[in-house]
């Protein structure tokens, strides 16, 4: 008998994002009694500064915003119940094409294999049965989205483990929806031009290309107070302003692609572990 316990593993890029697509299922996992663990890639030193500082602005400290981000995501975790916070604490390399993509030791600039190695010793300590992460575009074309995505897919490779491996996504009904909340909720959202609009469609599938569907309406609460837990990134959290009952409304199901698998489960799903319990 194997008495180790199913184990969901998580790779996500900076400290707020294991909450943003995968909140719900950590803490609906944690609460069915499997092992969560989650690998926080960065540092999260790109992020806000406090009063809403940003990067590149008098007052900025990278180091100073990165153990501030720590304990944040300390707080989502013990919110969403996660069993082991693994941090990689790699530099945050920022948004695509600002200069700390190119700063030595970010992790846009980390080796995919040096990486990779990394975390596949922790695949190897964990041994987790079901591995989530980004797509290749680390869903919105991220460079610290796209390496999380690079290292996840190499380290499996090394070492042949996790029976289910999926990448996180949004319908694109979806994606309709959360713009017309936006605009309920009174962001500012310009008229794209026509790169900025291409960009925008190219975000998550068509809802029939989606595989895995699952409801975690329940840990709604949870998931909105892990986002809140982060409160200096706020600004930027345009999803706490629905309050929670709209939020988990528009947010009570994460959807997923999945892109390996040993079990045979019958797609589309509604269960990440389908086939496995």
């Amino acid at each position: 008998m194997n008495d180790r316990p199913l184990t969901l593993m998580a790779v996500h890029a900076h400290p707020d994002d294991e909450a943003t697509g995968t909140g719900g299922v950590l803490a609906r996992y944690a609460a069915e009694g499997m092992r969560t663990v989650l690998v926080t890639c960065t540092d999260g030193g790109c992020g806000d500064g406090p009063g809403g500082v940003k990067p590149g602005d008098p007052g900025h400290d990278p180091a100073a915003i990165a153990l501030m981000r720590r304990q944040e995501l300390e707080a989502s975790c013990d919110i969403l119940k996660i069993s082991h916070l693994e941090m990689l604490d790699y530099a945050d390399s920022g948004m695509m094409g600002w200069p700390t993509n190119d700063a030595h030791g970010s992790f846009w600039q980390t080796p995919v294999e040096e990486g990779a190695a990394r975390l596949a010793e922790l695949f190897r300590r964990y041994r987790p049965d079901v591995v989530v992460t980004y797509d290749e575009n680390g869903f919105y074309g991220h460079p610290d989205h796209i390496q999380a995505n690079r290292i996840t897919m190499a380290a499996l490779a090394m070492t042949g483990l996790a029976s289910k491996v999926y990448w996180t996504t949004a319908p694109r009904s979806m994606m309709q929806r959360f713009g017309e909340a936006m605009r309920e909720f009174g962001a500012d959202v310009p008229e794209p031009d026509s790169a900025e609009a291409e960009a925008i469609a190219a975000i998550g599938l068509p809802d029939e290309e989606i595989t895995t569907w699952v409801d975690t309406t329940a840990f709604g609460g949870q998931k909105f107070d892990a986002l809140a837990a982060h409160a200096s990134q706020g600004e930027n959290i345009f999803f706490l302003k629905m309050g929670q009952e709209r939020f988990t409304e528009l947010m009570g199901v994460e959807t997923f692609v999945r892109v390996q698998d040993t079990t045979g489960a019958a797609l589309p799903e509604n269960d990440l572990f389908a086939g496995l319990r």
